[in-house]
């Protein structure tokens, strides 16, 4: 059975703002080279002989925005769901489940504005979920630590199901230092980076049993839903019914049956301008520079611009960014701070 891509496009990305907007949120910005996250997103999932056509779950706000950029990546045929309203992840999950051609073939989920740096390694964890996805397992890809992060949940690793899958013994909210720095000494944690592998079946199954509100909303919705095309508007007043609860919560956490298939790949989720710095080419003096930009006798900073000439002169450890009339600027490291500005 071929899989299908469930790319979810609702984020807002405040964290990264002033580029990130409600108008147009981080996914469909070309901030890590020449594509959207969007496009690289869809890029991953390109090979029709392994995957159906994408089904995206993105803001009905941002339809004109998924369609252009959609086309301008060369995918013809990705059908869209359009929220009417933000829910969180299971209620739009539920929306995908009841939208796919067939109940039993496998979905993979994705964040829109997630970067994957090594697909083929991607691709390889997949294919081994596979055989326990076809089981009725609920899979979740854990993210291999690379430093002792508290903005992730973790992911306890428990005994061996099948070649690089195991059970998930338990979840880990966001920790603290020390104990992030525990888990990683142990060996036996991934981060959880919020991608999904099963069956529609199974997952409506799931929250049959364990979220039934939210499953019945979207039931409702779809039901009422208005297809244009290969675009369906779900009925607005019966999905802002739906409680609002991730995926993680709602069910992940609950479920018997979850396995975790962890990998190295290269994974970042962008979350603010610090983490997209770690990720972007520098120059020689460790600057990641893109837009018009002078700097001289300057080392070790992020700058973004749109518009405006950024220019630096002694300049060390700093994010600099414009966008349009907006700039901001801080040190390093405390990108997270950037919420308080973006209200």
């Amino acid at each position: 059975m071929k899989i299908t891509p469930v790319i979810l496009s609702g984020g807002g990305g405040t964290r990264l703002w002033p580029m990130s907007t409600p108008e147009c949120p981080k996914q469909f910005l070309k901030l890590a080279g020449d594509a959207t996250m969007f496009q690289m997103t869809l890029a991953r999932v390109m090979d029709r002989d392994f995957f159906t056509p994408p089904l995206v779950v993105g803001n009905g706000a941002h339809a004109a925005l998924i369609a252009a950029q959609a086309q301008e990546a060369g995918i013809a045929d990705a059908r869209v769901i359009l929220e009417p309203c933000a829910r969180n992840t299971a209620p739009a999950i539920a929306l995908a489940a009841l939208a796919v051609d067939d109940v039993k073939a496998p979905m993979l989920v994705m964040p829109s504005d997630h970067l994957i740096a090594d697909v083929p390694a991607f691709h390889a964890a997949i294919m081994a979920a596979l055989p326990l996805v076809e089981q009725g397992w609920l899979v979740t890809f854990g993210i291999e630590p690379t430093a002792p992060e508290t903005g992730f949940g973790y992911i306890r690793i428990g005994a061996e199901l099948a070649a690089s899958v195991s059970r998930v013994e338990r979840f880990v909210e966001k920790p603290d230092a020390a104990t992030a720095q525990a888990m990683i000494d142990a060996g036996n944690h991934a981060w959880n980076g919020g991608i999904f592998l099963f069956r529609a079946d199974v997952y409506l199954g799931a929250l049959a049993s364990l979220a039934p509100d939210i499953l019945h909303a979207a039931q409702s919705a779809m039901a009422k839903a208005e297809t244009s095309g290969a675009t369906i508007r779900p009925d607005a007043s019966a999905f802002a019914a739906s409680p609002a609860d991730s995926i993680d919560y709602a069910v992940m956490e609950k479920a018997d049956r979850v396995a975790v298939a962890p990998v190295g790949m290269g994974w970042s989720d962008v979350g603010s301008w610090d983490s997209l710095y770690e990720v972007s080419p520098h120059d020689a003096a460790g600057n990641s520079i893109q837009g018009d930009a002078r700097l001289i006798d300057s080392h070790d900073n992020l700058v973004r611009s749109d518009r405006l000439r950024i220019n630096l002169i002694g300049a060390h450890d700093l994010i600099v960014v414009a966008h349009g009339d907006d700039v901001l600027i801080l040190p390093r490291g405390h990108s997270q701070d950037v919420k308080k500005l973006s209200n």
